[in-house]
């Protein structure tokens, strides 16, 4: 299996038996290709991939479209793509400066079959909000279940009493 760890920095994705691919703006230690993210095409061949690692780099870049176009175009039909970005709620996130975007739970929604405005589309496989990501982690085995019990009812009245840290969601590439 092949992976592509999309915006690794200094933190590529770890895999054993697989090879893994850094990828990242800038060439760091863990880089193996260091590309503009936000120029298209990628340099990478049609179907190369298996899976497709993000974290937390996706808020970072101009254009969603173009890039889940670009994914489409790398990734092995059915392969997958694995997203970690941060949630609207969250600020810490309203910290760094390079921030283009943040998320919802349903941000993923306009790239399925349920929206006519973009040639992207996924299938969502798991989908989910995580309350907190480096620090207090304990805390994710009492919270992550009640806010993801209903992330409707979570998101519209009580994502800024009790914020979360990122969103997490796994999708399946159609073609």
């Amino acid at each position: 299996m092949k992976i592509l760890d999309l915006g690794c920095g200094n933190k590529k994705y770890k895999s054993k038996d697989n090879v893994v691919v850094g990828v990242d703006n800038v060439k760091l230690k863990n880089v193996d290709i260091a590309h503009d993210l936000n120029k298209f095409p990628y340099p990478f061949k049609k179907n190369e991939f298996d899976l497709i690692y993000t974290s937390h780099a996706l808020e970072h870049l101009d254009n969603l479209d173009d890039v889940f176009q670009e994914l489409i175009r790398i990734t092995k039909p059915g392969g997958r793509i694995l997203i970690r970005v941060p949630h609207f709620s969250c600020g810490v996130s309203y910290r760094d400066p390079t921030h283009k975007r943040l998320f919802s739970y349903f941000t993923f929604d306009y790239f399925t079959d349920e929206c006519f405005y973009t040639k992207s589309k996924f299938k969502i496989i798991i989908r989910r909000l995580n309350f907190t990501r480096q620090n207090f982690t304990f805390l994710n085995y009492i919270f992550n279940p009640i806010i993801n019990l209903s992330p409707l009812l979570y998101e519209r009245f009580f994502c800024w009493i009790l914020p979360c840290a990122e969103v997490i969601a796994e999708l399946e590439v159609r073609k």
